[in-house]
């Protein structure tokens, strides 16, 4: 029946069924094991009883079984009973066992009959058990009872094929010898999943109840209905036995006399019989192991694998060790600040593949949603020609200036300067939220010890929050640095002799030549209505055109817009989709692209909108605001201007225009290096010379370092886990693969199951076509 240490894998694999369901990862590894399947007063649970040699089961009419039940047997000089769920109290007395059954069953179930698929774990230590792991499972039921659904058959059928669907399960199939063996539901089923016969064994009960004169003989010789591995007949205590309170040894005795003295069967006795039973399945399992072992292994070399880097942080924790809390708090800390500085400075082996985070989002803070503001805000000509106008009249006063006043341009450069304030105390906003995410994010591997991961989170924060104000203090003093003196003399600045002939925007484009500013995937929503919806394209932004092509190849060009007057505008999003939209046109009311006088363009979120907005700016495609623009005290309608104050205003544009490129600039450069100065620096710096020390001032060094009971907890299951992965893989590396063991049969004529279900499926049809015709014919 094979070597010693072939046999020990059964014991094996019940303590690892025992360590995944722990951790809730119940037959993560598909463990071998035997399920028992039959229809209800099958006999199956007598079939188990029988093999412990105890009652033990629940008893009754109707779904006794309704959660799966993990019976694991395991030879021992000592008889007693342990529930998975009840670690460490022992069942000596099996009255007791029944009960603990009935009432976890409840428990999950309620108390009306209904079931439930997650299985109760009961381990049987006995001198007369041979080493098998079985589940049994809820009979097969047509009709539900209590406040069971009416598909009740349909779950039962689906717990079942849960377990035995498993490539690594057995299929014991239990059939009563006083039904009609071809209308076998667990055979049935069995054949489903099984269709070759590999992993089925038959069981026939009930043999002494059969009619007199008749007999099983030709199905237990695998002749009448053959199985290649063929069947095993039993026979069970009666129902008035059970009631009887009949020894379950004398009752194995009169099987064993039933079998020696019947004449149908006394030729093959010796291989009938409960024994024999668990003879064969302890022999088969233990072959099914075997033949599975190569795939075991591998699955349990890769779980091993997934848990060792968590397991390498328990492996040398002594909780006896006085100094183990003081080097614990000493590495999280230091963990912690390495965390923080590389989810900041970027690295290889935390990338975060879902979302921008950390330094990357601040660094699309500083370069793309800082400068679309400052643009935003910038950009609103109507307002800023008025306002120079009403500057140069009231400069003027009541007299006629002949030239320009420097006075107004100052103003005006000057209110502009101050409208900076805005966005950039704004983009200290958004990288203080983004530095208090990001400590958040490093603070998920302090999660064992709640206290220490609360306090490193309240110290970090108040400190952003004390640089939050010296931050925005300095921002506000550097744009108050820049309106104090207006430094005419810049050698950028063009100076009022060319103030009416550069353009300011020209000279960006210039500056940035023909370069690739952006590629990436949108969605054109506007053009592909008429043909089936919208569609991608890979788009590349260039400082003179947006292209789009096929896919992200660029070999398939659709279409190439000049950037030529063209203004970016917001599109309301449609309650039908799920896109967020903006839209290109051209300021002089030509058509965009063929027919259309706007490019509707889509992302997946807000962000990418505002991100593909930023980069259109550096391409010198500026948001609209005509649709914004409107004058409340309706004085625009009425404003007019000499051709003498217009020369001047136009002037003063040009100027201000080509002053506030030069502070945008500035602004643009300085804005971002204060931030990470006086900001972001100085956090980092905190965190790894300050941070400890003021753990410790906060509060008890033991206080800080108690672990969460759900830290506790994990580790010990996952170095249990541990170790039994280990030891299953030394007992599988020590194991001769050559052990001698039972072949599975050949294959056999199994047509009789297919016979069977096309007899039955003719004889419904049959039954309903009369029943169509009783209907026509009583109307």
């Amino acid at each position: 029946m094979g070597n010693r240490e072939m046999e020990e894998l059964i014991p094996l694999v019940n303590r690892l069924q025992d360590a995944f369901s722990a951790l809730g990862q119940s037959c993560l590894l598909e463990l071998p094991q035997i399920a028992v399947v039959g229809g209800q007063s099958a006999g199956k649970s007598s079939v188990l009883e029988n093999f412990v040699g105890r009652d033990f089961l629940p008893r009754g009419s109707g779904i006794v079984t309704r959660r799966p039940l993990v019976l694991q047997l395991v030879t021992s000089k000592a008889e007693y009973a342990e529930f998975l769920h009840c670690k460490g109290k022992k069942f000596t007395d099996f009255d007791e066992v029944r009960h603990e059954i009935e009432a976890e069953t409840d428990r999950v179930t309620g108390m009306n009959k209904g079931i439930s698929s997650i299985p109760i774990n009961l381990r049987v230590y006995s001198p007369h058990v041979l080493n098998l792991t079985l589940i049994d499972l809820p009979g097969i039921t047509k009709v539900p009872v209590g406040d069971q659904p009416p598909d009740i058959e349909y779950q039962i059928r689906e717990m079942i094929m849960q377990f035995i669907t498993r490539e690594n399960c057995l299929i014991l199939a239990v059939t009563p010898a006083n039904t009609d063996l071809a209308n076998s539901d667990a055979l049935k089923l069995a054949k489903e999943v099984d269709p070759q016969g590999l992993r089925t064994i038959g069981v026939i009960t009930k043999l002494d109840l059969m009619d007199e004169g008749t007999d099983a003989r030709d199905v237990l010789e695998n002749k009448l209905l053959p199985l290649r591995r063929g069947y095993v007949g039993v026979v069970n205590r009666s129902q008035k036995d059970i009631d009887g309170k009949k020894d379950i040894k004398a009752a194995m005795l009169a099987e064993r006399k039933f079998f020696l003295s019947h004449p149908a069967y006394r030729h093959i006795a010796d291989r009938m019989g409960t024994p024999h039973l668990q003879k064969v399945l302890n022999q088969q399992l233990t072959n099914h192991i075997r033949d599975t072992l190569p795939n075991f292994r591998n699955k349990l070399q890769g779980q091993l694998l997934s848990i060792e880097h968590e397991v390498e942080a328990y492996k040398n924790f002594k909780p006896e060790d006085p100094t183990r809390k003081t080097k614990a708090l000493l590495q999280m800390v230091q963990q912690f600040a390495v965390d923080f500085e590389k989810r900041i400075e970027g690295s290889g082996d935390q990338v975060d593949t879902l979302e921008l985070s950390g330094g990357a989002k601040i660094n699309r803070i500083f370069h793309e949603r800082f400068p679309f503001e400052i643009v935003k805000m910038e950009f609103n000509e109507k307002e800023l020609r008025r306002e120079i106008s009403y500057a140069i009249k009231n400069i003027h006063g009541i007299r006629t200036g002949l030239f320009t006043p420097d006075m107004a341009f100052e103003a005006i450069v000057k209110k502009q300067i101050v409208k900076l304030k805005g966005p950039s105390l704004k983009s200290v906003d958004l990288v203080i939220q983004e530095l208090i995410n990001t400590v958040k994010k490093c603070t998920k591997k302090l999660a064992n010890f709640p206290r220490l991961c609360e306090e490193t989170e309240r110290i970090v924060a108040n400190h952003i929050r004390e640089r939050e104000g010296k931050t925005k203090d300095q921002v506000l003093l550097l744009i108050d640095i820049q309106v104090s003196y207006i430094n005419t003399n810049h050698e950028d600045f063009i100076g009022f002799a060319n103030a009416q002939q550069r353009s300011s925007q020209v000279h960006k484009k210039n500056t940035i030549g023909n370069q690739v500013i952006r590629k990436g995937w949108l969605t054109i929503s506007n053009i592909g209505i008429m043909k089936g919806g919208s569609k991608g394209y890979w788009f590349v932004l260039t400082a003179e055109s947006l292209s789009w092509y096929k896919d992200d190849e660029e070999k398939e060009k659709k279409y190439m817009l000049p950037l030529d007057n063209l203004k970016v505008r917001d599109v309301e999003k449609s309650f039908m989709s799920s896109k967020h939209i903006f839209a290109l046109f051209n300021t002089e009311q030509r058509n965009v692209y063929k027919d259309y006088r706007f490019l509707e363009l889509a992302c997946d979120s807000q962000e990418d909108v505002d991100s593909w907005k930023a980069s259109l700016l550096r391409a010198g495609v500026y948001p609209d605001k005509s649709l914004t623009e409107s004058d409340e005290n309706g004085q625009a309608e009425n404003f007019s201007m000499d051709p003498q104050l217009e020369r001047q205003v136009e002037t003063i544009r040009n100027l201000v225009d080509s002053y506030m490129s030069i502070i945008n600039k500035c602004i643009r450069d300085l804005i971002p290096k204060t931030i990470m100065h006086l900001m972001i620096n100085n956090v980092k710096d905190f965190i790894n010379s300050e941070l400890l020390a003021q753990l410790y001032s906060s509060e008890d060094q033991n206080t800080l370092m108690e672990e969460s009971a759900e830290q506790a907890q994990r580790r010990d299951e996952m170095l249990r886990m541990y170790q039994a992965l280990k030891e299953a893989l030394v007992i599988i590396g020590d194991i001769n693969t050559a052990t001698t063991f039972t072949p599975a049969p050949p294959p056999v004529d199994d047509s009789w199951i297919q016979h069977s279900r096309r007899f039955l499926f003719q004889n419904l049809a049959r039954f309903l076509r009369l029943v169509r015709l009783a209907s026509s014919t009583s109307h």
